[in-house]
């Protein structure tokens, strides 16, 4: 007789990954995180007050506006050209939707492709752009026009190696089991060559982190750009490195949570190293603009003036939308950072200067 068990549920995340770890060893911070989020983003809408967390899209109609109209401004300075829309990892869809009332306004109405995964979030992005394609990966994105790619709040959420410095060099960090509880441990020595020369002499417990599913994803966009035209827009929290730093985290219901509690529960992410993403579009021949502060650059996109005429259409919401722009521009604006990567052939991005 055999057992049946094709109705069974899977087992939760963290006994299927305690029991990969107690049969085949401790599994490496990239794969731990890359697991966990596949799982956490694909079973849930994470945005939101009942959700974990809040994107600047959420926040304020003037974000999405904003990118829309940048968008509008240089396709219009390209000439005009059949150029599509494209947003990595777009949440609801919000930016999309409110980027496309401004940008249409212009006479920039592209057609819109998304790039998601998760059934859930597909399903929240159908109802505010029901015109959109959907895609896995950047793999099956149009290869014959020029792309207008945004990336809000997307590579934060990639996989992440740690190094960790220890006695007598430089060791990657993995995750352990011991019965349910994860925890970070030393596993394998790296060479030194892969650690930047200005790091290597510093202190034993630095942390350096690298994602090479961010710059295999930022090299084969940028390959597209300088081939296709276009621009891509990284709007995310970061740092201009190399640099050391233990950035990895995890929120839950808007608080910081254990990063190895729960895995797949909770959303795990880590800063972004915008000087390593920018230093790899370079060696695909693309142009690149900042990393400079989400505040400076929403400012010099006109949010001031798009505040004014918002609260003078609607008094009784003005405090609220000061309040909406300070939370952009200064309580998210030093922390966020903006880096644009564009083709050589089309104008400077704006915003930049």
């Amino acid at each position: 007789m055999t057992d049946d068990t094709s109705n069974t549920p899977e087992a939760p995340l963290a006994d299927r990954l305690a029991r990969a770890i107690t049969l085949a060893g401790p599994i490496s911070i990239a794969q731990f995180m890359a697991a966990a989020n596949q799982h956490y983003y694909a079973t849930r809408d994470p945005l939101g007050t009942s959700g974990d967390f809040t994107t600047s899209p959420e926040i304020s109609q003037m974000f999405g506006e904003l990118i829309g109209l940048w968008s509008a401004d240089l396709w219009d300075r390209a000439g005009r050209p059949a150029a599509a829309w494209v947003e990595l990892g777009p949440g609801r869809g919000t930016l999309t939707q409110d980027a496309l009332r401004a940008s249409g306004k212009a006479g920039f109405a592209p057609p819109v492709h998304f790039v998601e995964t998760s059934p859930e979030l597909r399903a929240a992005q159908a109802e505010r752009v029901p015109s959109a394609d959907w895609h896995d990966s950047i793999d099956t994105l149009p290869t014959d026009r020029p792309l207008i790619v945004i990336a809000n709040e997307f590579f934060d959420a990639l996989p992440i190696r740690q190094l960790v410095k220890g006695a007598g060099g430089w060791f990657e960090r993995l995750v352990a089991c011991q019965d349910t509880l994860f925890l970070p441990i030393a596993g394998k020595q790296v060479p030194e060559g892969v650690i930047p020369e200005a790091l290597r002499d510093t202190a034993n417990g630095a942390v350096i982190e690298t994602s090479p599913a961010s710059v295999a994803i930022l090299r084969s966009l940028a390959q597209r750009i300088v081939t296709q035209g276009g621009a891509l827009l990284i709007i995310d929290y970061g740092y201009n490195g190399p640099a050391i730093g233990d950035t990895l985290q995890a929120v839950r219901s808007h608080a910081f949570a254990n990063p190895f509690d729960a895995p797949g529960e909770q959303d795990l992410t880590a800063h972004v190293d915008f000087g390593t993403l920018g230093a790899a579009a370079l060696v695909e021949g693309a142009r690149v603009e900042g990393p400079i502060d989400q505040g400076a650059f929403l400012t010099a996109l006109g949010i001031d003036a798009r505040a004014t005429v918002l609260a003078q259409a609607s008094p009784e919401r003005a405090d609220g939308i000061a309040a909406d722009k300070a939370r952009l521009t200064e309580a998210m604006g030093t922390l966020f950072q903006v880096l644009a990567v564009s083709a050589p052939a089309w104008p400077e991005p704006a915003g930049f200067a």
